[in-house]
Parts: structure tokens; C-alpha cells; sequence
């Protein structure tokens, strides 16, 4: 039998997701409250810090990647003070990925949902960035990003072919990506669904 899982990303289109059946995952600070969700997966340095400080708190279970992993060794009373949210580490980093700067939150959260829950129909909301040259994210009503023309450029350059080689890295897998277009900026392997809303 199959285990669906849905990501919720931080997209513009991230409400495309309506609460259904499967595992639930979100990335970063979702944009909504997500019933039953097995974990929110974060990366980031800059994160980690907020958190630190206090101007952010994800709430529920944590996946934490590489970086948090090593904020965390150089910050160990915060690895005790946040114990309980701390679901467990994923620093997995796929060959066709130059570093961890480049996988980003979402890019983590798709791997740990095909290889670590082992799911075999992965639903994605929000990951606008796939289909425009978007990057916002909800996450940056709370923490500082650069948006400007020149990093966005950057950015989706660095992060769109990531997608095609991780959707192939797990052939097995379906991947449905909901989006208000089919206008995928990269080829669309065999098992990727797009559906529109």
C-alpha cells in the first residue's frame, strides 16, 4: 500500500493545499496552521538564530538539516531547551547538489518526504518558484531575504535543475505539483503530475 505525503511550502500558492489524508509536512514558517503535521523541516543558519533570539518559534515537531545540526553543536543549551520539538536530523546531501546553501528548505523537505517516510505519491503546494521566477516566500514577513533581481536570478538558477534530478533520483515516486499553470520552467520527468487549480 502507498503513504501519501503533502508539502506545504511557502509560496504564494502554498493555500492550494486543503486538509486531506497523508503525512503533512511544511517548510519553515508555513503560512497557515496545518493540522497533524508530522514535521516542519528547516536549513538555515539565519533561522536558527531568529530562533534563538525569539522573533520566530516554528511550532510542533522539527526536521532539522545540516546547518541547524551544526548551529546546534555550537549551541547545545538550545539542543536541550528544544528537545521536545526536535523530531530528528536529515543532513542527507544527493550527489547532483554542489553544497548545502544550494538545497534548500524545500529541496530537503522533498527528499526527507521520498526517502525517509518512503512516500510513493508526494503532493506539493506552494513551490512557486518551479513555474515563475517567484521567490517569495511567507517566510519573509518574519526573517530578512535578499529578493532583489540579481539574487532571485541566482537563486532559481542554482535551485530549478536541483528539481528535475531530485523528481529523477526517485523514479518510483509520483510527484504531483499543484500550481495555478502547467508552465513547469524545467522539463517535466515521467513522474511528475501537474495539476492546476
Amino acid at each position: 500500500m502507498g503513504r501519501t505525503v503533502h508539502i506545504i511550502g511557502n509560496g504564494d500558492n502554498a493555500g492550494m493545499y486543503k486538509p486531506q489524508k497523508g503525512v503533512k509536512l511544511t517548510c519553515n514558517l508555513p503560512p497557515f496552521a496545518v493540522d497533524n503535521c508530522h514535521a516542519t523541516c528547516l536549513v538555515d543558519f539565519k533561522m536558527m538564530h531568529a530562533m534563538a533570539e525569539g522573533s520566530v518559534f516554528p511550532t510542533g515537531n522539527w526536521v532539522l538539516g545540516f546547518r541547524p545540526k551544526v548551529w546546534l553543536e555550537r549551541n547545545p543549551s538550545y539542543r536541550i531547551t528544544w528537545a521536545a520539538h526536535i523530531k530528528e536530523f536529515y543532513t542527507e546531501l544527493p550527489d547532483y547538489v554542489a553544497n548545502y546553501t544550494d538545497f534548500n528548505c524545500g529541496h530537503m523537505c522533498a527528499h526527507y518526504a521520498a526517502n525517509k517516510i518512503e512516500g510513493t505519491e508526494i503532493h506539493m503546494y506552494g513551490f512557486d518558484s518551479m513555474f515563475d521566477p517567484n521567490l517569495r516566500s511567507c517566510t519573509d514577513f518574519y526573517l530578512n531575504s535578499d529578493r532583489g533581481n540579481t539574487n532571485n536570478h541566482r537563486l532559481m538558477n542554482n535551485w530549478r535543475p536541483i528539481w528535475g534530478q531530485l523528481f529523477n533520483d526517485f523514479k518510483d515516486t509520483q510527484w504531483v505539483l499543484h500550481h495555478k499553470h502547467d508552465n513547469l520552467k524545467f522539463p517535466k520527468p515521467d513522474n511528475v503530475e501537474i495539476v492546476t487549480h
